[in-house]
C-alpha cells in the first residue's frame, strides 16, 4: 500500500504554481467562481450561502471545498493511480480475450462441438445480450457501494466463468461452454464502465482522457490477444478429436490461471478512491452528501441531456459496428481466402492494434485540446472512410491489401471508444461517470446484437460486401447525429475555475 505520506503534489491542473496548502493565494485567484481572498473574510454561514445557494450547502461541504488554504481546495495524485489502472487493464484484457477466443476459431469450435457456426456466434453475442439487462443493477451497485467492489466482482467472475470452461473440454459440451461464457458475460457488466470512472476519480485534469484511454486499451489488447494466440494455440485438426480438445484445454486452463492471480490483485490494489480529490471537480462532487444523490434522478437527467441521448446512439451504431466486424471476421475472410485462419486471426490482430494507437493518440490529443466533438466527428467520418476502403477491397485477391485496410479501419474505429466515454462524461457532469458509460455500452450492445445478426445472416446469405455495405449506411447515419451533438464542456470548465459549486454548465463552444 502506498501511505499517503508518500504521494506526490498535486500539480494544480487549475492552480497558477505549487505551493503548501497553507500558503496564502493571490487576492485575484478565482477558485470556482469565487475570489478566495474575500471569501475567507467571510463567516461560515455566509460562505455556505455563497457556495451551494442556502440551504442545499452546510457548514461542512463548505470546509470541505474550502480547506485549502485561501479557499483553493488542495489536490493531490496518488502514484497507487497507476497501480490501480494496470490491474484494471489486465483483467479487462483476459475479459475481452474470452469474448473473441470462439469467434476467431469458429470453424474450429463448430467441428468440436458439433455445433452450426450461428450457435458459435452466439459465444460472443451472449457478451451483448447480457449486458442490456444487467446494466442498470450494475451501475446502481457502481454508485451505491463503490469502485472497490465492482473490481472485485468483475474480476471474480472472470476467473469463475474461466475455470467453468475448462469442464467443457470434450464434444457434446456445448451447453457447459455457453453457461461458461455467460458467466465471463456479467463480469463484461461490470468491467466496461469502469474506465472513465476509474480516470476521474483517480487522475488529475490533464491526464484524465489519457488514462481513460488506456484503461480502454486494455480491452482492446485482450480482443487482439484473442485474435493473434488462439489460432496458434489451436490449429485446425478436424481428422484428430483428442488433439484438438489437448490444444483447446492449454489455451483455458491458461486463461483461468491468470484470471485467478488478476483477482487477488485486484484485491490487494484497489481502494475506493485516493485520499486527496486529483482535481477540483471531484473534490465538488466528493464535497456533496450523500442523501442529496438519486441514481433514478441520475438516470432521468442523463435521458433529458439531449447531447447525451444523440452521443448514445451514435456510439451505440459505431462500437456495434466493431463488434459485428469483430465477430464475423472469421467468416469473412475464410469466404475469400479458404484456409486462412491463421491469417484472419492476424488481420484482426492488426485491426485491433492500430486502434489501440489510435485511442492512446486521441486520448493525449483530448488532454491537450479538449475539442471532444471536434475530435469525434472526425474520427467517425474516417471511421466510414475505412470501412467503405475495407469493404471493396476485400475480394482483391492479395491478403496484405486486407492487412492495411483493416488496420486503417482499426485505428479509427477502436480509437473511437475513449472518445465517446470522455464526451459523455464532460456533457453529463456532474451525473455519475459508471452510468453515462454504462448506458453508452449497453447502447454499444444492442446495437452489436443487430448488427452481428443481420450482417451474419447477409454474409451467409450473399457475400462479406453486402453485410458491410449494411454497417456503411449504418456509420453514416451515426456522422449526421454526431454533427448535431452541442459541445457542453462541464466538467473542464469546473476544472478551468469557470463554473459555480452548484456545476451550472457553461457551454463548451463559449
Amino acid at each position: 500500500m502506498v501511505e499517503d505520506g508518500g504521494e506526490e503534489e498535486a500539480e494544480g491542473e487549475s492552480e497558477s504554481g505549487k505551493m503548501p496548502a497553507a500558503a496564502a493565494v493571490p487576492p485575484l485567484q478565482r477558485c470556482n467562481g469565487f475570489l478566495p481572498g474575500k471569501e475567507a473574510e467571510e463567516g461560515g454561514g455566509e460562505r455556505a450561502a455563497r457556495a451551494g445557494g442556502g440551504e442545499r450547502a452546510g457548514e461542512a461541504e463548505a470546509e470541505a471545498m474550502l480547506s485549502a488554504g485561501g479557499g483553493r481546495v488542495e489536490t493531490r495524485l496518488s502514484r497507487r493511480r497507476l497501480a490501480v489502472l494496470a490491474v484494471f487493464s489486465c483483467y479487462s484484457l483476459v475479459n475481452a480475450f474470452q469474448w473473441i477466443q470462439y469467434s476467431i476459431l469458429s470453424n474450429v469450435f463448430a467441428v468440436f462441438y458439433g455445433v452450426s457456426f450461428t450457435q458459435i456466434d452466439w459465444l460472443s453475442m451472449v457478451y451483448m445480450v447480457a449486458y442490456v439487462p444487467l446494466i442498470l443493477p450494475a451501475t446502481w451497485l457502481l454508485d451505491i457501494r463503490g469502485l472497490r467492489l465492482t473490481a472485485l466482482l468483475g474480476s471474480g467472475l472472470n476467473g469463475l466463468g474461466a475455470w467453468l470452461k475448462c469442464g467443457s473440454l470434450a464434444p457434446g459440451r456445448y451447453p457447459l461452454t455457453l453457461a461458461a461464457q455467460a458467466v465471463c458475460a456479467v463480469a463484461q457488466v461490470f468491467i466496461l464502465g469502469l474506465p472513465s470512472r476509474i480516470a476521474s476519480v483517480w487522475f488529475g485534469p490533464t491526464e484524465v482522457s489519457t488514462a481513460c484511454a488506456v484503461a480502454v486499451l486494455g480491452n482492446q489488447l485482450g480482443t487482439a490477444i484473442g485474435f493473434l494466440l488462439p489460432p496458434v494455440l489451436v490449429p485446425n485438426t478436424p481428422n484428430d478429436i483428442d488433439l484438438m480438445a489437448h490444444n483447446i484445454s492449454i489455451m483455458f486452463y491458461g486463461t483461468a490461471i491468470v484470471s485467478t492471480l488478476l483477482f487477488f490483485l485486484t484485491g490487494v490494489v484497489f481502494e475506493e478512491k485516493p485520499k486527496y480529490p486529483p482535481s477540483h471537480s471531484q473534490a465538488a462532487l466528493q464535497s456533496m452528501p450523500p442523501e442529496e444523490y438519486s441514481y433514478k434522478q441520475s438516470i432521468i437527467n442523463l435521458f433529458k441531456n439531449t447531447p447525451f441521448v444523440l452521443l448514445l446512439i451514435s456510439y451505440g451504431i459505431m462500437t456495434g459496428a466493431f463488434y459485428s466486424v469483430s465477430t464475423l471476421l472469421n467468416q469473412m475472410i475464410v469466404t475469400h481466402y479458404e484456409g486462412e485462419e491463421v491469417n484472419a486471426g492476424r488481420i484482426g490482430l492488426t485491426l485491433v492494434v492500430a486502434g489501440m494507437v489510435g485511442s492512446i493518440i486521441c486520448g493525449l490529443w483530448l488532454d491537450y485540446t479538449k475539442t471532444y466533438k471536434q475530435t469525434t466527428l472526425i474520427v467517425y467520418i474516417l471511421s466510414f472512410i475505412g470501412l467503405l476502403v475495407f469493404t471493396f477491397t476485400l475480394d482483391l485477391g492479395y491478403l496484405i491489401v486486407v492487412f492495411v485496410t483493416g488496420g486503417v479501419l482499426g485505428f479509427f474505429m477502436t480509437g473511437y471508444l475513449p472518445l465517446g466515454f470522455e464526451f459523455a462524461v464532460e456533457i453529463t457532469y456532474p451525473e455519475s461517470e459508471g452510468t453515462s458509460s454504462g448506458l453508452l455500452n449497453a447502447s454499444a450492445q444492442i446495437f452489436g446484437i443487430f448488427f452481428t445478426l443481420v450482417q451474419g445472416k447477409l454474409t451467409t446469405d450473399y457475400n462479406p460486401r453486402a453485410g458491410n455495405l449494411f454497417l456503411c449506411a449504418w456509420i453514416f447515419v451515426g456522422i449526421i447525429l454526431t454533427a448535431l451533438i452541442k459541445s457542453d464542456l462541464r466538467r473542464h470548465n469546473v476544472n478551468s475555475g469557470i463554473m459555480n459549486l452548484d456545476v451550472k454548465a457553461v457551454s463548451g463552444d463559449s
